[in-house]
């Protein structure tokens, strides 16, 4: 609005010149022109309430000088911030269709532009696209088909923004923040990924170290599968030094996870705060370098989890059953006291103890598991265990 404002102030001094040139040539009554004249000095000498009071009691009785004090009064309510005022004569002076090329061009410019900082969106739109028919050599069609995708935006009008902004594009103007930001909303509204994807790229070109476009840009490419180019996406934003958030490093972990590559996604998760306090962070990292295959950092990490939860306590014997420490995994079965594990524990016990050669053990364990849930794994170890026994004592 502060863009749109300013562009106004440029078509106020445009018409104050018009209002010099047209007050001499003759185009208006001689007592109008030097009322008219005498209002444009005091408004030049900042005698705007005078100015206005002077036009305000005017009373033309052409039909051109009528449209011409309207204009010129509009313009002057406008730099009191009266608005409304300045809107309504603006309004009459156009559709009187009495004002001339270059000066009715720039009144009807100026209704629009003032009529869109008012918010009234639906009512500016009719002006800028009959603007747009005819638009003089020296002015700029890109500011008004900006000007058109803004006010179809704040109407939540996604197609209508993106014509425009096609129509705006045409001129080649260089990137700006306000019209690429306004074009990737109704992109984003629309769902249209790819072009989305190509003007976060244009505004990342603008604002390298701005996180948003980063974010939106990966979350693009993942929700369109593009799994590795939002792990690119954001591997290079941290390489420039974007401060990305925790949630950001996390997605990025996870990205790592799924393109193959744990160990980065643990080594990732491990920098994060609180990594080596916050149980959730703990079982991440730990999960990941299970991926990984580095058992011993497992074993570690899940140490540290089962310390803060024993309800974790079970992924820590399976590894520890699974790497061959067999005194340490039976102290940390015997600690496991999740109901719905206690057929398994004993099952892990079992395995404990046959790799041990304890086989009177294994075979209490088994049938214990197999009391508490009967499965073809327990029965299969009481009948093995059994025959090895047997063949023991044979022997």
């Amino acid at each position: 609005m502060k863009k749109i404002a300013f562009i106004i102030a440029l078509t106020l001094s445009a018409s104050m010149t018009l209002s010099n040139a047209y007050a001499s040539s003759g185009q208006l009554s001689q007592a109008t022109a030097n009322k008219v004249q005498r209002a444009n000095n005091l408004q030049l000498n900042d005698k705007l309430d005078q100015a206005v009071a002077m036009l305000a009691e005017m009373n033309p009785s052409g039909a051109y000088d009528k449209a011409y004090v309207q204009r010129m009064l509009g313009v002057f309510y406008w730099q009191q911030g009266k608005t409304s005022q300045a809107m309504a004569l603006l309004t009459k002076a156009v559709n009187s269709g009495l004002l001339q090329d270059d000066q009715a061009w720039t009144t009807e410019r100026m209704l629009a532009d003032i009529l869109l900082s008012d918010a009234k969106y639906s009512q500016a739109l009719p002006h800028y696209y009959k603007l747009t028919k005819n638009i003089p050599a020296k002015q700029k069609g890109d500011e008004l088909w900006l000007r058109i995708a803004q006010a179809h935006y704040q109407q939540s009008q996604w197609q209508q923004v993106l014509t425009a902004m096609k129509r705006y594009d045409g001129y080649r103007i260089k990137d700006s923040m306000s019209p690429l930001s306004i074009k990737l909303g109704a992109q984003l509204q629309l769902k249209h990924w790819q072009g989305a994807s190509a003007t976060l790229n244009r505004l990342i070109a603008l604002e390298p170290n701005k996180l948003i476009w980063w974010q939106q840009l990966a979350s693009i490419q993942m929700r369109t599968g593009k799994t590795a180019d939002a792990l690119a996406t954001l591997k290079l934003a941290k390489y420039q030094g974007v401060e990305l958030s925790q949630q950001d490093l996390k997605v990025l972990a996870q990205l790592y996870a799924q393109r193959g590559i744990p160990e980065r996604a643990a080594e990732q998760i491990a920098a994060l705060k609180d990594a080596n306090n916050d149980k959730t962070l703990l079982i991440e990292q730990a999960n990941y370098w299970q991926m990984a295959r580095e058992w011993n950092k497992a074993i570690r990490l899940w140490t540290q989890v089962a310390a803060k939860d024993n309800h974790y306590r079970w992924q820590l014997a399976q590894l520890l059953v699974q790497e061959g420490d067999y005194k340490q995994a039976l102290i940390e079965l015997d600690r496991v006291k999740r109901k719905d594990k206690r057929a398994e524990v004993e099952l892990a016990k079992v395995r404990v103890y046959y790799k041990m050669n304890n086989l009177d053990q294994a075979i209490i364990h088994a049938k214990q598991a197999n009391n508490i849930q009967p499965s073809s794994a327990a029965k299969s170890w009481v009948k093995y265990l059994g025959q090895m026994r047997k063949m023991d004592v044979n022997a």
